[in-house]
């Protein structure tokens, strides 16, 4: 799994849940007591998910109280020069690591997105890895376009994937494009995961042109970005190089954001 995006909706598609409503859906923890159950529970069950180029697994783990599940991440690779990207284009010194999945989720909570689910750093088995709520009842956005679902609500929906679209170019995630790394459950509620080809070095923006809504309170958030607190919120998982190319990636997110306001208007660009 990898994370990219539509924001177009299909028109005409019967609108139905992914998921039977009595089934749990969606986080089962978050915030804190997410993290905390993640970091401590007892892992009670494994298995491989069978998807996703990463090879994860889906861990079921129990405080006693409580049972849930997550995906468990190992992958730590990184390739000096040029490595061909699969879905077409080059990278210089490619990186695929669970650190930035726990990175996306810490920068995710600072800018106010919303997106990724709980993410920790655990040493399991006498391997450190990143553990990951699980996203219950969801489908991924190629499946819900396979099945044609569509979301009761158009303009909310869209609204979440402009926020996907700004954490990828944000991030630079190099799978952006991958559609089944986004997630919706049956309230329609969006998340984005498999984040660990993200964080490359480079200023430029990967994909400018996805970029044509911005959330006010998320360009306010990046606005108040600053070195010193992404060091300390990120630097246990990301090197400089990679703090400083996020904040001038969010340099440039934030002048496109004030150009965009000033040839088409702050109500279509702004929401």
């Amino acid at each position: 799994m990898k994370c990219a995006l539509a924001v177009t909706v299909l028109v005409g598609s019967v609108c139905v849940s992914p998921a039977r409503a009595e089934e749990p859906f969606g986080l089962p923890l978050v915030g804190e007591e997410a993290e905390t159950f993640l970091r401590t529970a007892e892992v009670i069950r494994k298995k491989g998910i069978g998807t996703g180029i990463t090879h994860p697994d889906q861990y079921t783990l129990s405080d006693g109280t409580r049972t849930h599940r997550a995906v468990w991440k190992t992958i730590d690779e990184f390739k000096r020069g040029i490595t061909n990207l699969e879905g077409g284009g080059v990278i210089v010194d490619f990186a695929d690591s669970y650190k930035h999945e726990i990175a996306s989720y810490e920068l995710d909570k600072l800018v106010g997105t919303g997106l990724v689910p709980p993410t920790v750093e655990r040493t399991l088995g006498g391997k450190k890895g990143s553990l990951q709520l699980w996203v219950e009842g969801a489908l991924t956005e190629a499946d819900r376009k396979q099945k044609k679902i569509a979301p009761p609500d158009p303009r909310a929906w869209n609204e979440q994937m402009y926020k996907v679209r700004l954490l990828h170019q944000l991030t630079d995630n190099t799978d952006y494009r991958n559609i089944r790394n986004v997630l919706s459950d049956p309230s329609f509620r969006v998340y984005a995961v498999d984040c660990s080809r993200g964080f490359t070095i480079y200023a430029d923006l990967r994909g400018e042109k996805e970029l044509v809504r911005f959330s006010r309170s998320v360009l306010e958030a990046l606005k108040a970005l600053d070195r010193p607190t992404l060091d300390a919120k990120l630097g246990r998982w990301l090197g400089g190089p990679q703090i400083e190319g996020v904040l001038k990636r969010r340099d440039k997110i934030v002048l496109l954001a004030a150009r965009l306001v000033q040839e088409r208007g702050e109500a279509a660009v702004l929401y």
